[in-house]
């Protein structure tokens, strides 16, 4: 990831930010290094949410040969 820095400017809800600021403060670290992270990890968390292609592709497949077995199971 690259380290070049942009400033931004958002509202967050203040006991979230006291919360977040006690423990950059407990772990010795700057706030701005907890942002960092919490963003990398809504990303990551993001990116694995979804299925990737060829294995939704291989399930949606296999409903053409186990449709009823499906159903059975779905009971």
């Amino acid at each position: 990831m690259s380290q070049d820095r942009e400033k931004f400017a958002t509202q967050v809800n203040s006991e979230v930010l006291a919360t977040v600021r006690a423990i950059a403060k407990a772990e010795g670290r700057q706030l701005q290094a907890l942002v960092d992270e919490a963003l990398t990890d809504l990303i990551e968390k993001r990116k694995h949410a979804r299925p990737r292609a060829h294995v939704m592709g291989a399930y949606l497949a296999s409903h053409d040969k186990y449709a009823e077995l499906y159903k059975k199971l779905a009971k």
